[in-house]
Order: C-alpha cells, then structure tokens, then sequence
C-alpha cells in the first residue's frame, strides 16, 4: 500500500484526542507535585516518551500480522499470570514480575492479548447466534478473570466482562441472550462475594457506609472522603482561577492521588470546567474508535477497534465511578492521565492497533463489507 494513502487515511481527530489527554495527565501530575512533592510529572514524560514510539510501532506494522498469534499471545499472558503466584508478594499483592529497571504488570499485558484472542476466535464464529455458542468464549475469559482477581487486582478484573459483552455484540451474539447471561452471572455475586479478599469487601461496603459531614472517616472511607472533598475543592473553575480553596495542607492530603484518583487532581485544579472536559475528552476517543470500527469492511479489525474502546470506556467509568463515591475502590488507572509506565504503554499500544485499522480498512476481505449476523 503506497504511503500516500496510508497518510490520507490517518485518523488525525483521534490522535489529537491522544496527544490531549497525555498533556492533560501531566498538567494534573505538576499539580501533584506542587501540593506534595515529588517529579512524577517528569519521570511521566519520559514513559510517554516510551509509549509514543510503542504507538507507532503497533500502528507500523499490519494488524493481521497479529492474528495468527492471537491465540498464542493470550496463553502467554495466562502464564505469566500464574507466574507472579511464585514471587514473593509486594504490598500485600501479586500483580507484579521484577525486570531490573522496571516492574512487569501481567495483568496489563493480559487485557490486550485477552482483545486479539477474542477478535481471532469470533471472527468467524455463527454459533455466537445460540446460547450455546456463548459457553466457549464466557469460559476462556473467566481464566484470566479469576487469576486477576485472586492476585488481589478487582479493578482489572472488572474489565473483562464488560469487554467480552461489547466484543459479543459486535461478533453478533443476540442482545437478549447476553442479558440471560448477564442475569445469571448476577445470581452468582454472592459466590463472587466469598471469593474476595477481606479488603476487596471492604471496599465495596464502604460504598454504602459514606457520610456526609462530621469527622474524616478512617480506612477505605477516607480515601472517599478525600477524593469527594478534592473535587469540593475545584468549584466551577478549580484553584487556577479562583486559588486554592482551603489553607491547611493536611486538607489536599490524598493517597494515590496521581494514579487512581488524577482525576481528583483535575478537578481541584480546573474544577467542574476540566473534569468536564477530560470527559469530553474521553467520549471523543470512544467515539473516534468506533467510527473507525464502523469503517472497516475486515471482521478482525472491527472487532479489534471495538474491544479496545470498551476497555478504555470500561476502565474511565469505573476510575470516575470509584473517585465521586457511586463505585468501590478497586486500584484502577485512568487511561493516559494516571502516571505509571505499564498502564501507559499497554493503552498506547492498543490504541496504536485502533489506527492501525484505521489505515487498512478492509483490506482482507474483498466482497461485502463485515456485517451484524441477521435473523
């Protein structure tokens, strides 16, 4: 394919959505550092430094290079993430491999392989139009799902469902027996129940025990407590404009506050003018990529493009949930704000296949273009 049209088909509205987030992220990460120290607004720009070239690289080469490993890829993953069980824990948890200068997360890596595993099996697959065909596909992801969650990672965990559904849909499963499903799998929540770890319970019933006023709560309800109270801080247009809103320092003290709760950083920066715009921000990406879903006539790609963006959809949902107290707590970057290098470099690559598609659309498959299965 002649480099002049792969450049006229480059998604540049997408892109700039990217290269947005990325500067927004670390604005919020200078604000950070203002209020408690630190240079992780530096050491950010040195893993977008990493990510940026990741990008590229998985927009270079041709997605369908990837299909035949597919299946390969995502076993890989399923290892690794039996492997971190063999390692010592590290803050009480284990979702990390040691590398020398950096940490592998396999639970990272097994989010995008989870994606072209998926995209390769339902390409083809028309038993996806019986409740029986959906047994295959609900079966390979709780794997990856049940070793996630015992690390103790709920936050990850949470992502492969809404995922599989979103990736369903678009393969042609029939919507009301993913609801069957969904029905069902909420009969089996008090099994889940008794497979969570004490803390991960406590996090999700300090949902329902949240008060307003008094005094600062202690455990999983101070962290509430705190984010609440950072985007309380913004007002309508955040201490840039109208200056810091409280004193005393103890009052800006927020833990994690540059990777779960970033978005509380922008919101006491910018207020409810920036925490709507990042949103803003976000709907531009989803919506980016799944127009470029629609535009592609080759059922890999789609469904590549579609997983992707329910990932990034699933993971800002649930970051935005947990932050304004409607979600637990669940240990969950947002998407290109929240510093860290794995978090940052998996998402760049998987948005990198997303442009990828978008300069080949449709290039395997000559005839009528990928359509939804029809009665």
């Amino acid at each position: 394919m002649a480099w002049r049209q792969l450049a006229g088909r480059i998604p540049l509205g997408l892109l700039t959505t990217i290269g947005l987030l990325l500067m927004l992220g670390v604005a919020a990460l200078a604000r950070g550092d203002e209020l408690s120290g630190g240079s992780y607004a530096a050491r950010q720009l040195v893993w977008i430094g990493l990510a940026l070239p990741a990008l590229i690289a998985a927009a270079a080469v041709p997605y369908r290079f990837w299909k035949p490993w597919s299946v390969w890829l995502f076993w890989g993953s399923v290892a690794l993430l039996g492997v971190v069980f063999l390692l010592p824990a590290k803050h009480g948890a284990h979702r990390w491999i040691p590398l020398g200068l950096l940490n592998l997360q396999p639970s990272e890596v097994a989010k995008l392989a989870f994606i072209l595993m998926l995209a390769e099996q339902l390409m083809h697959a028309p038993r996806l139009r019986s409740l029986n065909g959906l047994v295959w596909p609900f079966a390979l992801t709780l794997l990856p799902l049940a070793l996630v969650l015992i690390e103790p990672d709920l936050g990850t965990a949470m992502l492969f469902l809404p995922v599989l559904f979103a990736m369903l849909f678009a393969a042609g499963a029939k919507l009301r027996h993913l609801g069957l499903v969904a029905a069902g799998g909420a009969l089996l929540l008090p099994a889940l129940w008794q497979v969570m770890s004490a803390e991960q319970r406590s996090r999700v019933t300090a949902v329902f025990r949240q008060q307003d006023g008094g005094s600062v709560p202690r455990g999983d309800e101070y962290h509430l407590h705190q984010s609440k109270q950072f985007l309380a801080f913004g007002g309508l247009l955040g201490s840039a404009v109208a200056g810091p809103a409280a004193a005393d320092p103890l009052a800006y003290h927020l833990p994690a506050s540059r990777t779960d709760f970033i978005f509380c950083l922008i919101g006491e920066r910018w207020g409810f003018a920036g925490v709507a715009a990042t949103l803003l921000l976000y709907l531009g990406l989803i919506g980016a990529g799944l127009w470029i879903a629609a535009g592609t006539r080759e059922p890999y790609g789609r469904l590549l493009c579609v997983g992707v963006v329910a990932l990034i959809g699933s993971q800002v949902v649930i970051n935005v949930g947990m932050t304004v107290g409607l979600m637990p707590i669940t240990g969950l970057t947002l998407p290109l704000l929240s510093y860290g290098g794995s978090s940052l470099l998996t998402t760049c690559i998987a948005l990198g296949l997303v442009v990828n598609v978008a300069l080949r659309p449709g290039y395997e498959v000559a005839g009528e273009p990928f359509r939804f299965a029809r009665e």
